[in-house]
């Protein structure tokens, strides 16, 4: 894979909050929105292995229990680039001069691990067409919003997503980059048995990380150690992973990600949400929830 920065040597004034436009009922971010026909015919191969989450649900955990898992737990090797460069971001559109994650891809060697934010109605054809591997990882309502929230205040290319009492609003409307939460964690779910799709919990990643861990290998294929997974434990662990600059997005210029005003990897826990909700806020929610999730057998915690 070749592991140039697509991000080196772009000025700082080229990045901005970008509007959202919608792409099949779904809100992007514009440059997203704007180059949508070179996502939508992304041509996948047999080998690539799509991880599918919405924003801020457990995604670089994920991508770094993947790649060690890959490389047969070897440090050296997880280590050698960062986040964003092992694992391409498929639909992330930037401004002139800064390489797509299409482009991104097409330089990159099989087999490809490839990240993804998209629902399922707009994951490239291709994808299904050829069987790729899917895993798919969800975090309950609350915590996600928390954390999406928080990501919106550092990360300048989302919309300023307002007071955290505003924000809520917009994510209970789908008024958001990606789209309806609610909308994307269900979209999966049904389809998990119509594909290759490993869907994990966010929740249960955090109560038993090993037994998660094993459930991924075995989807992809491997068969490593004791000793290989307990490597792999350890060193996806939140404080390790949170110290490590080639998975806490540190590599990122400040005028795109400023950790200045909220880290990358912020806390990593279940139940944060109790801190931020406000008893109204919490019954509003909730209430909102059962209308919108009542019929699905899908089923989170809000605490382990």
């Amino acid at each position: 894979m070749s592991l140039e920065d697509p991000l080196s040597g772009i000025p700082a004034n080229v990045w901005k909050r970008f509007p959202l436009k919608l792409v099949e009922g779904v809100p992007l971010m514009e440059p997203i929105a704007d180059n949508w026909a070179q996502v939508a015919s992304f041509e996948a191969l047999p080998d690539d292995l799509l991880i599918a989450t919405y924003p801020k649900a457990g995604t670089t955990w994920m991508q770094e229990i993947v790649d060690l898992i890959a490389t047969d737990g070897d440090l050296l090797k997880s280590r050698r680039a960062p986040t964003h460069l092992r694992c391409p971001f498929l639909e992330i559109c930037s401004p002139a001069r800064v390489l797509s994650g299409v482009e991104q891809l097409s330089k990159a060697t099989s087999p490809r691990m490839i990240k993804t934010h998209l629902p399922i109605q707009l994951i490239p054809k291709s994808f299904w067409e050829q069987g790729c591997k899917l895993i798919y990882v969800a975090r309950n309502a609350k915590d996600n919003a928390v954390s999406y929230y928080h990501f919106h205040r550092m990360n300048k290319t989302q919309p300023d997503p307002g007071l955290w009492e505003e924000f809520i609003v917009s994510f209970m409307e789908g008024k958001v980059a990606w789209g309806s939460w609610y909308d994307h964690v269900k979209g999966f779910w049904e389809q998990r048995k119509k594909h290759r799709i490993l869907y994990v919990f966010f929740e249960d990643m955090k109560e038993d990380p090993k037994r998660e861990i094993l459930k991924v290998m075995q989807f992809m294929g491997k068969d490593l150690s004791d000793e290989k997974i307990k490597i792999i434990t350890q060193n996806t662990s939140f404080q390790v992973m949170k110290d490590n600059p080639m998975a806490n997005y540190s590599s990122f210029p400040p005028a795109i990600l400023d950790h200045s005003i909220s880290p990358f990897m912020r806390k990593g826990v279940v139940g944060d949400w109790k801190t931020h909700f406000t008893v109204a806020e919490s019954e509003a929610f909730e209430a909102d929830y059962r209308r919108k999730m009542g019929q699905c057998s899908l089923r989170f915690r809000l605490h382990i």
